[in-house]
């Protein structure tokens, strides 16, 4: 039986890298885009959780990212 981790990883990378305040934040406080200033609001969680939601659809459904285990 193999199991299919593509989604897993995929789903904890984009996570990590969409995370708001980490790489960059979108919007910011004071401008649209600010990188690296580990603050975040509201608004700015929603359009990455928008982001990741986006990103993360076209990965797994339509390029099909599969990775096989076991």
């Amino acid at each position: 039986m193999t199991t299919d981790w593509g989604p897993a990883v995929v789903a904890v990378g984009l996570f990590i890298l969409l995370s708001p305040g980490l790489l960059f934040q979108l919007p910011a406080r004071t401008r649209v885009v600010e990188f690296g200033n580990m603050y975040t609001s509201g608004i700015s969680i929603i359009v990455h959780a928008i982001l990741y939601f986006c990103i993360y659809t076209i990965l797994v459904i339509a390029f099909h990212v599969h990775i096989l285990a076991g």
